[in-house]
């Protein structure tokens, strides 16, 4: 997974059939600014109306999804969506000149080619990923849907399927890491059964729907006039059954492609929650409906947690990243004013690190020595130093590299740090490190209360005589 967020090199236009309006379609994917995130715009209307891809704006799920804002509406988004989180973009204008995303061969592959066609570049931003800190949880006891997300270190999927059908038994797909996505599950196609289709057929609908498009599971006994009706529908010479239970119009391409099309929808319409997640999404019986609702359970769950600023977790069981020993030859500093004890938590934009602050530190015999409180300038230090791990991680001989401090800005002690406290020290990149230039956020946690924060930047300077 990228930690610089991404978009395209070049626009790319595919065309082909809207599924529900048998019309003509043409989209094109265009490069858009960091923090852009995805966008629809409606280039058949005057002023070419703008939705953005956000699962607030859902409006219909009933045979794919469909966004809606002030009037204007754009329809069958996943398998777009899909693509673009599969080949791990994040910012892409989706320019459609009418109301749906073509349907194409029914499954995210030919737009998953499409962009990698142009090839993909990274932007001069941070991805800012959300990491699932405590388990979310949706159910639909109606339909027997169960869909969670549990902290993992990764973008993991895993879905299973159930419909009570003996041809389509019981089957389970798994997405171990996002770049699986564009060999192992972009082709897999959308599927229908028999009994779907010829209602939506008997009611005038999928107008673009063809044989080529979807996998038409037969979950009842057909007789020959129901297939020559078919035969017909589709303009095909003849409709049969095949011996796995699926209609004869395609070639199976993977042994559970149902179940690996149901989490490529997943996927895309978990795409609406807006922001990258580490997470595992395990999915049981999903559909768009169930899929958008725990997209929003989750956007909100993100909502709450970046009110409340979620406090790293620490566990002193746990071993740590690097120890007091391996800090003290990454940095120059020594006791006493060696402030970092622990790294616990590091990642290419983001660092955290203890601090043990006991009553027999050095600074408490003249600050406050009636009543201790460490200082707050020795806090800011300590983030620091734990920046500097981050920040000298970044070249290939740390111990020849020293930080100097440049900037401290917006800087804030909201409660005290006494004796026997825990101070966990969370910094987290603002923009890409660049020559040298080190821009961070800085938090200071004591249980689950901010203590200090700060913005601070840094200069990596190489030492004289190295």
């Amino acid at each position: 997974m990228s930690d610089f967020q991404q978009t395209l090199k070049a626009p790319v236009t595919l065309s082909g059939v809207g599924l529900h309006t048998g019309k003509e379609v043409t989209l094109t994917f265009k490069p858009a600014p960091p923090n852009h995130g995805f966008k629809f715009k409606r280039v058949d209307l005057p002023d070419s109306p703008i939705i953005n891809a956000d699962a607030d704006l859902v409006v219909d799920v009933s045979r794919g999804t469909t966004l809606e804002l002030n009037g204007v509406r754009i329809a069958t988004v996943e398998h777009s969506l899909a693509a673009l989180v599969g080949m791990q973009l994040d910012n892409v204008l989706i320019e459609v000149n009418g109301p749906e995303v073509p349907i194409m061969d029914g499954s995210s592959e030919p737009f998953t080619q499409a962009l990698e066609s142009v090839g993909i570049e990274a932007q001069n931003a941070i991805r800012e990923y959300f990491q699932i800190h405590s388990t979310v949880q949706y159910t639909d006891p109606v339909k027997k849907v169960e869909m969670i997300a549990v902290p993992a270190e990764d973008y993991q999927i895993s879905v299973m399927v159930d419909y009570n059908s003996p041809v389509l038994g019981t089957q389970h797909a798994t997405l171990h890491n996002i770049s699986e996505f564009k060999d192992g599950f972009s082709a897999s196609r959308t599927f229908c059964f028999l009994h779907e289709l010829e209602h939506l057929l008997d009611n005038n609908l999928i107008k673009g729907g063809d044989l080529s498009n979807a996998i038409v599971v037969v979950d009842k006994a057909v007789s020959e006039e129901e297939l020559q009706r078919l035969s017909v529908l589709f303009n095909r010479p003849s409709v049969a059954v095949q011996k796995e239970g699926i209609l004869n119009n395609v070639q199976l391409r993977y042994q559970n492609e149902p179940a690996r099309h149901k989490l490529l929808d997943v996927l895309g319409d978990l795409a609406l929650i807006g922001t990258p997640i580490k997470g595992k999404i395990f999915a049981s019986r999903p559909g768009h409906a169930s899929n958008v609702e725990f997209a929003k359970k989750i956007k909100a769950y993100i909502k709450s947690a970046k009110s409340r600023n979620i406090v790293p977790a620490y566990d002193p069981n746990k071993k740590p990243i690097f120890d007091i020993r391996e800090i003290e030859k990454s940095l120059p500093h020594k006791y006493p004013f060696l402030l970092v004890d622990k790294i616990i938590e590091m990642s290419e934009n983001h660092v955290v690190g203890i601090k043990n602050v006991t009553f027999n530190e050095h600074f408490f015999q003249g600050h406050f020595p009636g009543n201790p409180v460490m200082p707050g300038v020795l806090q800011i230090e300590a983030m620091a130093q734990t920046g500097g791990i981050l920040a000298l991680g970044t070249v290939t001989d740390p111990q020849n590299y020293d930080t100097y401090f440049v900037k401290i800005d917006k800087v804030r002690f909201k409660n005290r740090v006494i004796p026997g406290d825990t101070l966990l020290l969370k910094l987290e990149l603002l923009s890409p490190i660049r020559r040298g230039i080190c821009e961070m956020k800085g938090t200071a946690y004591v249980g689950n209360k901010i203590v200090t924060e700060a913005e601070l930047v840094a200069k990596i300077v190489r030492k004289e005589g190295v």
